[in-house]
């Protein structure tokens, strides 16, 4: 869980930038990966690049184009 507005916001807006760049994506699958960066970076002490950091670690966590085309659609 987030410890203040500010990285509820962070979290947020990383995840709706996800959520547009792979819209191939599910959204809980993005969102769970912005957690997840987050919840490695949140003891940073210098909280300026928080959001750059978590959005590039987010992806890295997310799988590529190529094995996101052949997860099965439900």
């Amino acid at each position: 869980m987030a410890e203040s507005e500010e990285d509820d916001l962070t979290i947020r807006l990383v995840a709706e930038r996800l959520v547009k760049a792979h819209p191939q994506l599910e959204v809980d699958l993005i969102q769970r990966s912005v957690q997840t960066a987050y919840e490695e970076l949140r003891y940073a002490r210098v909280r300026t690049y928080l959001p750059v950091l978590m959005e590039r670690r987010a992806k890295d966590l997310l799988p590529s184009d190529e094995q996101a085309e052949r997860i099965p659609d439900p």
